[in-house]
């Protein structure tokens, strides 16, 4: 499944890109301390204008057991208040991907006794985002975002890490928080 997201998102870059007049490359700090590797490409559309699509996918499992496997692809049109790729800019994102979490607290309630339970499943939303990108050399920037919004997440519960019938299936709404970064940013073109 990640390989087709992985290409989909490839070939739609490459097509884009045929006509757009700048195209950037993103690494986001953020999910770096979170050890998720990520990616993201930006494509200028028009004068104000421009198509942002980051991923990111975590596999791994900790030695203690804890488990934070997800996969998550984000794209968002920005209008820029200036010029595009510099300074103010308001998006809106859409967001999904998938998740396999045990021995994990997560923020918000996401997953009640998630230190005692596995939870395994996906999730759908979209939110508004604002961010102000800084120049600071001909090719690369520095670029900070925040968004919130809403999520549907899927859910099916399980005992323990490995093991077990599963206990319950179900949904959870969220309101919230639903995009941080610091963006590391190089210039293509």
């Amino acid at each position: 499944m990640m390989k087709k997201v992985i290409l989909s998102l490839a070939f739609a870059a490459i097509a884009l890109s045929a006509g757009a007049q700048r195209v950037v490359l993103k690494n986001n700090v953020v999910y770096d301390a979170l050890a998720t590797p990520n990616l993201g490409i930006e494509l200028g559309l028009g004068r104000a204008t421009t198509l942002d699509i980051s991923g990111n996918y975590n596999p791994f499992e900790k030695s203690s057991g804890k488990i934070f496997k997800h996969w998550l692809v984000q794209p968002e049109f920005r209008y820029w208040l200036c010029e595009r790729f510099n300074g103010h800019f308001f998006g809106v994102h859409g967001l999904g991907g998938e998740y396999n979490i045990a021995k994990v607290k997560l923020p918000f309630g996401l997953a009640k006794n998630g230190k005692d339970y596995r939870y395994d499943g996906s999730y759908v939303g979209g939110g508004v985002s604002y961010g102000y990108q800084w120049m600071l050399a001909r090719k690369w920037s520095l670029e900070a975002t925040v968004g919130v919004g809403y999520v549907r997440f899927n859910y099916d519960k399980y005992p323990c890490y490995d093991c077990g019938q599963r206990l319950e299936s179900g949904n959870k709404n969220y309101f919230g928080p639903t995009k941080v970064g610091i963006n590391l940013i190089f210039v293509i073109n």
